[in-house]
């Protein structure tokens, strides 16, 4: 009985020892797991760190940046695709009118300078040729019968210069002869020098005046004659008529717009073909009006054509266009007109750079009206250049796909 009544007060006492051991447990795990404790916070304060957050920041940084790069980009490397290539286009047409009877050229050719483009019919040509030197050769002939005619109004000018000497010293001596015996002569004879004398001087009159009828009708002696200068430039005419039927090539380039063929009427004035030049060709780049500050002629750039996929060629800025039209024109006077691409934004006014090709621009390559784009530098910007190059080559690899 004893040993009973001695186990059952120990009862609570284990009890309160077990809640004390399960209440102070708690206490103890700090204590415990401080060791470990201090690697694992670190790592939870990673773990609290928004992904969202850092991309949103990265995102936003690159903006900027590239934001800035445009900023200084269109100032000092400023880059277009609106830019196409330009030469000089020639319609070819004839001086003369006449039938074609040759065109030895076809359409989209390269021809050499001075090669036969087209033929007219040379005959009536030729025939105006030998009409103008028989003209030539009658004035020759009419200029010498009116040179005989001077010769022969001189002579009659002097013989009436004569005839009035002589009626002249006969009314002098018969004067005299009546102022001394006035019976001596009757009124007849005196009535008779008298008008001798008259005659004889309009007879010189109508001589002088014959005289210089005939020079005037001459002119000028020798190949200043008036007639025969026009007979020669008749035959100039005819001869240069003649060479024209003949239509040649004023430089080296190429042939397009050839829809005719022999037979053919050409007419004076109207153009057969159409001639594009390769002696000179260039790039026209509308840039826009807020890249113009720093551009200056002989800066480098560098362009792609669309027509050489991934090739980069170099060249300089020839000019920088002063002036645009805010409307249609074409008219030869008037402004250049640069064509922009209208948005619910307006777009940046555009001026035209002509750039010109480097010694090694490639001829056979350059078409009129072929897109290219362009991107200038405008000094010695090491970074600015070289982000340049990057873009404009990559321009390069994507006109493949363009």
């Amino acid at each position: 009985m004893s040993n009973q009544s001695e186990n059952k007060p120990q009862e609570p006492m284990e009890d309160a020892a077990k809640d004390d051991t399960i209440d102070a447990a708690p206490e103890s795990e700090d204590p415990i797991e401080s060791p470990d404790g201090a690697a694992e916070e670190p790592a939870a304060r990673k773990r609290r760190i928004n992904p969202v957050t850092v991309i949103t920041l990265l995102v936003l940084a690159f903006c900027v940046a590239l934001f800035v790069w445009h900023l200084m980009a269109d100032r000092f490397t400023p880059y277009t695709d609106q830019a196409r290539v330009e030469t000089f286009i020639v319609p070819i047409a004839p001086q003369v009118s006449g039938y074609l009877v040759e065109i030895p050229v076809v359409l989209h050719e390269r021809v050499e300078e001075g090669q036969v483009l087209a033929q007219i019919d040379r005959e009536p040509f030729e025939l105006a040729v030998r009409s103008a030197r028989a003209a030539l050769a009658n004035a020759g002939q009419q200029v010498g019968a009116q040179t005989a005619g001077v010769e022969s109004a001189a002579g009659r000018l002097g013989v009436s210069r004569a005839r009035l000497e002589r009626s002249q010293r006969n009314y002098d001596r018969v004067q005299r002869v009546s102022e001394r015996n006035p019976g001596a002569l009757s009124e007849a004879d005196r009535d008779r020098a008298e008008a001798s004398l008259e005659q004889a001087q309009a007879q010189l009159i109508s001589s002088k005046a014959e005289l210089e009828r005939a020079k005037q009708t001459l002119g000028s002696e020798g190949p200043d004659n008036p007639m025969i200068e026009s007979a020669a430039a008749s035959l100039e005419t005819a001869q240069f008529n003649l060479a024209q039927t003949t239509v040649t090539a004023a430089s080296e380039g190429l042939i397009d717009s050839l829809q005719l063929d022999v037979g053919h009427y050409a007419q004076a004035g109207q153009p057969l073909m159409t001639f594009i030049s390769i002696k000179d060709a260039w790039i026209q780049a509308n840039m826009r009006e807020n890249n113009l500050y720093h551009l200056k002629p002989g800066d480098p750039v560098e362009l792609v054509l669309d027509v050489a996929p991934g090739q980069v060629f170099r060249g300089t800025i020839r000019s920088v266009g002063v002036g645009v039209s805010s409307s249609p024109g074409g008219s030869r006077g008037d402004l250049p007109t640069v064509q922009s691409v209208q948005g619910w934004l307006r777009d940046p006014q555009r001026f035209p750079v002509i750039i010109s090709f480097a010694d090694d621009h490639p001829a056979g390559l350059l078409r009129p009206g072929g897109q290219a784009n362009v991107i200038v530098y405008t000094g010695d910007r090491p970074l600015l250049n070289k982000l340049a190059r990057w873009r404009i080559r990559l321009a390069a690899w994507l006109s493949y796909v363009r």
